[in-house]
Parts: C-alpha cells; structure tokens; sequence
C-alpha cells in the first residue's frame, strides 16, 4: 500500500474548536467582570426595622456638604462624634446623585478606619 501525500491541511475542525473555546472564554469573563451572578434574593417578613436613636445618618448633597443628623458638620468633627459611639452602631449614607465620588469615598474611608462596618448607602426605589 502506498502512502498518499497531503498539500494541504484541513483546518475547519480546528477553527470550530477555537470557537467552542471562544464562547467559553466570553461567558466566563462577564461573569468576572460582574463580580456576581445575579440571583433573585427572598423577602422576609420579620425584618428587624431600625430604631432611629441608634443609628447614624450622614449626609452628602450635591456640593459636598456634610451633614450629620441634619446638622452641618466638617468630615473631623463627624469623626470625633461617631467616635463615642459602638463600632456595631448602623450608619446610612444619603448621598445626592450629583455629588463628587472623592467626598463620597472621603466618608467611606473614614468610616472604615474607625471600624465602622455597618454601613448601608441609602438610596430611592
């Protein structure tokens, strides 16, 4: 039997494998990108409501300003006052849409430096 020579290669079925491998790489990567796969969350019914004389309200409108239980007050002084408060005490961030991310970013930061884990950033359904 005599052996055939070959001018050529077939590559279609390469091609088709690189592009199974394609799709692959693409949907993981989104996934990635994300950080989370979206999953629908349940509702409960006995969720604790947060009482108002435990929690700290800042805050942020589109200037900039800070206020503190709609008071007016510099990012040390709210510092200084949450100080004297638990570390496990909730803090809502009310931000305006326009505001500049540095002063948001500014309170987070410090929130985090003192120790303050119980953050949630309010915001409009």
């Amino acid at each position: 039997m005599k052996l055939q020579k070959f001018d050529s290669i077939n590559v279609i079925p390469f091609i088709d494998v690189l592009l199974v491998l394609l799709a692959i790489v693409l949907l993981t990567s989104t996934f990635i990108t994300k950080g989370i796969i979206p999953v629908a969350l349940p509702n409960a019914s006995n969720a604790d409501q947060l009482k108002p004389d435990k929690e700290i309200v800042i805050v942020i409108n589109e200037k900039g300003e800070l206020f503190l239980e709609d008071r007016p007050i510099v990012l040390e002084n709210i510092e200084l006052e949450i100080l004297e408060k638990s570390k496990d005490t909730p803090v809502h961030l009310n931000t305006d849409k326009e505001t500049r991310f540095e002063s948001f970013v500014n309170v987070l930061d410090m929130l985090k430096k003192n120790g303050f884990s119980n953050v949630s950033i309010v915001t409009k359904k």
